[in-house]
């Protein structure tokens, strides 16, 4: 496989006196390392994510509350710009990869990459929480397996010891005892397509449009090194102020394959039809805030930037400004 490259040296290189240890294999391919950390990266933020809800909903209320929540996304995020910000960027979300590539920040052949790495993080990070907090299930499925071949998937999933703890054994997407928002986000019950399409669209669009103030060098970006934890506030900010009508979702993929991950484990086609077909919003809404946050930024502080040369001259002025005060003052008390 030519993308793999497997190192002839075995021993160790000397540079400059340094001894270096050069791996004996490692990926060349540039594709295939964006698409390897991207995935990695969302998984990092979606498990954090989508644990802090399921000990919220699981322990009642016992183990923490709806800010627990908002924290635990905040941070989840953070730790994945940590785990994959220097290799791919660490989008963790299609409409933030959708809008770099619309304003020329990332090529457009690699969006597919961007897309299908965020959902198989995604899905495999939904079926990590199951697993965690469900841990039984996957022991009662080969049992039954083996016992009755002719048992369902789906079937057999509702014998987890630990979700009849919680619900009963009842799968469900709405009520009391519902365990599909869990994973998936869903709108509040007074909440309409259309109010909802706007919520997400409104949210998404906040949040790119600080991500572009975060990363402008020409206004006041993140300091160098703080990006994960600025960008972690942002999203723990969304969440306090704009989560409560539908769960700030403001991320296709995010919601997308763990709602597909709920289907095939258990809950079913509801998933799709709650909400009056809730799904699609959360799936177009963020692609079109995403780039209307961007644009609306660009619009009215990023395109109008002076020149690097007249801000340093104004920076200039602005440090020489004192001395000349200082020089005039000299001055004066000299003569």
């Amino acid at each position: 496989m030519k993308d793999l490259v497997q190192s002839v040296e075995l021993g160790v290189s000397q540079r400059k006196g340094v001894n270096v240890t050069r791996p004996k294999v490692w990926l060349k391919n540039e594709v295939i390392r964006v698409g390897l950390a991207e995935s990695l990266c969302t998984y990092v933020m979606m498990v954090f994510g989508l644990g802090s809800v399921a000990q919220v909903v699981t322990g009642q209320g016992a183990f923490g509350e709806y800010l627990s929540i908002n924290l635990g996304f905040g941070l989840g995020v953070a730790m994945g710009v940590h785990v994959g910000g220097k290799v791919s960027g660490a989008h963790m979300n299609a409409a933030v990869s959708l809008t770099m590539c619309a304003f020329g920040r990332l090529a457009w052949k690699m969006l597919p990459v961007y897309v299908f790495a965020q959902l198989l993080g995604s899905f495999l990070a939904a079926g990590t929480i199951y697993a965690v907090y469900y841990g039984k299930c996957t022991l009662y499925l080969c049992r039954y397996i083996i016992a009755q071949k002719y048992l369902s998937f789906q079937y057999c999933f509702y014998y987890a010891e630990a979700i009849y703890d919680y619900c009963g054994g009842n799968l469900t997407v709405t009520g009391v005892k519902a365990t599909a928002g869990i994973f998936a986000t869903y709108p509040a019950p007074y909440l309409s397509l259309l109010a909802g399409f706007i919520d997400q669209v409104f949210g998404t669009a906040m949040l790119l449009l600080c991500l572009m103030a975060l990363s402008d060098q020409k206004n006041k970006p993140a300091a160098a090194g703080s990006e994960p934890v600025a960008v972690g506030l942002l999203v723990l900010l969304i969440g306090i102020s704009l989560g409560s009508n539908s769960g700030y979702a403001i991320n296709p993929t995010r919601d997308i394959a763990p709602r597909i991950f709920t289907a095939i484990a258990g809950w079913g086609s509801d998933v799709f039809r709650v909400g009056n077909g809730w799904w699609w919003v959360p799936l177009a809404a963020p692609p079109i805030g995403g780039v209307l946050g961007a644009g609306l930024y660009k619009a009215l502080v990023e395109m109008h930037h002076p020149p690097l040369s007249e801000q340093g001259e104004g920076l200039l002025k602005e440090e020489t400004a004192p001395l000349r005060k200082q020089e005039n003052i000299c001055a004066n008390v000299c003569v």
